[in-house]
């Protein structure tokens, strides 16, 4: 099929109606809508009505705008004076957080990969890197299931929870970066990663 721009909106038109068709079912019922998008996903895609999309940059420009979108718009819910008396906690989550929860994930990741039944044989830097790219929550996810299920979470938990979950990407970027730096310079000294 030739993608030009009316095949291209006429496509996106039909998959934005399902989703959000599909979105609105799944609220009465229960169900988490970015379970239903990836359901979604997954009928029209190759392998299942068949369309085919292998345009890496395309699909990378799309995604980076999807995630502006949905960043963008999970901050700007967020009221300043629902998170202000949870600021301590929250920005200590999104960064002590992040980092204890990459060490660990990563140490599991290593004792994993050194198991005699397991086929990947993982270094602890390599453990530590794939850990640090999973270790920040996903803040669409908690945006969606806080407020669509109208939880009453007490102790300031519900704003707590939103500023950590959107305020906690930068430390794990950091940690991605950090590792990557150190993998290719083989150094853990601060000064070699600075001068690469």
């Amino acid at each position: 099929m030739d993608l030009a721009a009316e095949n291209f909106l006429l496509i996106g038109s039909v998959l934005l109606f399902v989703s959000i068709i599909v979105g609105k079912t799944g609220y009465r019922f229960g169900v988490p809508a970015l379970l239903l998008f990836l359901f979604v996903g997954m009928l029209f895609g190759s392998d299942g009505l068949g369309l085919q999309f292998n345009d890496a940059k395309n699909a990378q420009f799309i995604g980076m705008i999807a995630l502006s979108i949905i960043l963008f718009s999970g901050g700007m819910e967020t009221k300043f004076s629902e998170i202000k008396p949870v600021m301590a906690p929250g920005i200590m989550l999104s960064t002590v957080g992040v980092l204890l929860t990459a060490v660990f994930t990563g140490l599991f990741i290593w004792f994993l990969s050194d198991m005699s039944w397991s086929n990947i044989h993982l270094p602890i830097l390599s453990s530590l890197l794939l850990a640090s790219t999973m270790s920040s929550t996903d803040s669409a996810s908690v945006f969606a299931i806080l407020r669509s299920q109208k939880m009453n979470l007490k102790h300031h938990l519900r704003p707590m929870l939103e500023l950590e979950s959107g305020s906690n990407d930068p430390m794990a970027y950091m940690l991605t970066i950090v590792l990557i730096q150190v993998i290719q310079t083989s150094t853990w000294g601060v000064g070699g990663i600075i001068s690469s």
